[in-house]
């Protein structure tokens, strides 16, 4: 998160003298980072207060992605296009929760509040308070006991 904050940090100098060291240097950090732990989080992704990557490798988010508040993602989640030629991510709202493996894809949006389970396929909108499970992901209201848990 260090080195994603660094790079937005970066486009706000004004100086080209000064951006382009602190350009180089994020571009560095972010190779590093991405050989090391598998996390490939660009600057140009918008994320919210709050966001937690559970457990490292093979997260991949799009530049186009933006995340909301409060926000958990687990390993091996994938956040991007659907096709190359669509340059449209996700967008997710407060207080999701992304299982490990899962791949949102395409301009689809996830309501606040929603669950995505381990490995679904999620390509259509998920409703608030809902959860999307299976492959391709299936929506489902969330139950009352587990809003209370």
């Amino acid at each position: 998160m260090a080195v994603y904050r660094l790079g937005r940090w970066r486009y706000g100098i004004r100086s080209p003298l000064l951006r382009k060291p602190c350009s180089l240097l994020y571009k560095f950090m972010f190779k590093l980072v991405q050989i090391l732990t598998g996390i490939e989080l660009p600057c140009e992704a918008v994320v919210g207060r709050n966001f937690v990557i559970d457990h490292f490798g093979g997260i991949i988010i799009s530049g186009y992605a933006r995340f909301g508040d409060d926000c958990r993602i687990r390993n091996g989640v994938v956040v991007g296009l659907r096709r190359v030629d669509e340059p449209a991510a996700p967008v997710i709202g407060n207080n999701v929760d992304i299982g490990a493996g899962a791949k949102l894809l395409g301009p689809i949006t996830i309501g606040d509040n929603a669950i995505i389970g381990a490995n679904a396929v999620v390509l259509q909108d998920v409703p608030e308070n809902c959860i999307a499970v299976g492959v391709p992901a299936v929506i489902k209201p969330r139950s009352r006991g587990a809003e209370e848990a």
